[in-house]
């Protein structure tokens, strides 16, 4: 079959990889891809946002099935347009793909449905927003209600750094993202990543994983998009794994088919493990990056008979089988991420990092000029390791880094250490 993959980070090339990898893969094309989707899919220079455009190359190129994997097409109505021109599209509709693109409307369903997640109020003046902000005290957490580009988060030490927070989104500064605040409780706890595959009624557990939000070493600095990410994750035991899908995941699915909107996709739960057990932070409406890194070197089934069964909903009788083995990303990012950096600096020697045994590299922000490999984004490697234990992943894809050559890049030191501290398989 004929497939086309949307996207141009290190979770489009971690699919990118496990789709080629499928005897159903007759062609696949990305749009617009990197420097390292290249080397698996032919990559296309197509505007992902004009709609349009992306049905008349599916219509000229035969296209079985579109794989988005980004959450703004989805938010914007890609697969909408799609279904409505008869293709077939893996991903929510726009009025499912609102649990990401309003963090208002998922704490709303959260309330409604007694789903556990933090205490909140949505505000759309500063005033008030900062009334609250007193009453509750801090630490707290200021969240644009829209998609911000991973920017729209602070976790607010003090009251006057939610009160900043509070000013700089409302007044513009994200666009019609902070046109409206979600100001919540600060949970306590330890977070995971979870993943599950909807059909509309459906919903197949994957595996877990645990993101490192913060640019630098033991969670300090800035929130990011994920410097790095392992899997499985410790934290979700079996009982925790069972409650999410119980008291989280599953009266979400029968909101939102009650709805008129039933989602089809998959469904990421950032969670905090607290002591009263796992709680709601947020829903992605897509894989998680760097998550689906880890996620994809740990399946050990076909990639796109799970998709396909996502789009057609039949999850109720289909398995996946899983290595039983640790997988760890560490991200190289640009110096000055998530803040201001350069781009068009020239990274080397990868090819002997790639050759670090058990290793796999993704690409998210590169490019390739004159014949050689730069950095075009903030987040640019993803550097990938497989192992029988996390303490073995980590060793190889530390190993891989100390071979490349990037001076204008930087990388935490410490991904995969909570996962230690826990005895991780």
């Amino acid at each position: 079959m004929n497939i086309l993959l949307l996207g141009s980070g290190g979770r489009e090339h971690a699919l990118a990889w496990k789709i080629a990898a499928s005897p159903l893969a007759d062609a696949l094309w990305c749009a617009p891809g990197n420097a390292g989707i290249a080397q698996e899919a032919d990559c296309v220079a197509l505007d992902v946002a004009d709609h349009a455009a992306v049905v008349a190359f599916c219509r000229d190129h035969a296209v079985d099935l579109v794989v988005v994997g980004p959450e703004a097409p989805l938010v914007a109505g890609l697969v909408d347009d799609l279904s409505a021109a008869g293709i077939k599209a893996f991903g929510p509709s726009a009025a499912a793909a609102r649990l990401e693109g309003s963090k208002g409307f998922t704490k709303a369903l959260c309330r409604a449905n007694g789903i556990p997640t933090a205490a909140y109020e949505v505000f759309t003046a500063a005033a008030p927003a900062k009334a609250y902000v007193r009453e509750k005290g801090a630490p707290i957490v200021v969240k644009a209600d829209g998609l911000a580009a991973g920017k729209g988060v602070v976790v607010a030490e003090t009251v006057a750094q939610a009160e900043a927070a509070i000013d700089d989104m409302l007044s513009g500064s994200l666009g019609a993202a902070g046109a409206s605040v979600v100001i919540e409780e600060f949970l306590t706890g330890e977070e995971a990543s979870f993943f599950v595959l909807c059909d509309g009624e459906t919903a197949l557990p994957l595996a877990s994983a645990q993101d490192h939000k913060r640019a630098f070493d033991h969670d300090f600095g800035p929130n990011t998009g994920g410097m790095g990410a392992y899997s499985p994750a410790p934290v979700m035991t079996p009982e925790t794994t069972a409650r999410t899908m119980d008291e989280i995941v599953r009266p979400t699915l029968r909101a939102m088919a009650a709805m008129g909107c039933p989602y089809k996709g998959v469904l990421f739960a950032g969670l905090m493990i607290t002591a009263q057990g796992p709680k709601l932070i947020e829903y992605n409406v897509r894989f998680g990056d760097p998550e689906c890194q880890v996620l994809m070197l740990r399946l050990m089934s076909d990639l796109v008979p799970a998709l396909l069964a996502t789009c057609d909903g039949q999850l109720g009788d289909f398995a996946l089988r899983w290595y039983d083995e640790a997988a760890i990303t560490v991200v190289l990012a640009a110096k000055g991420y998530p803040g201001a950096y350069e781009k068009g600096s020239v990274i080397d020697n990868l090819r002997a990092a790639a050759e670090v045994e058990d290793v796999e590299i993704f690409h998210a922000g590169t490019a390739e000029r004159d014949g050689r490999l730069v950095a075009v984004g903030g987040r640019v490697l993803n550097v990938c390791a497989v192992g029988k234990t996390l303490a073995d992943a980590r060793t190889q894809a530390y190993a891989a880094i100390a071979e490349i050559r990037w001076p204008g890049g930087f990388c935490r030191k410490d991904i995969g250490a909570k996962g230690l501290a826990r005895r991780a398989p």
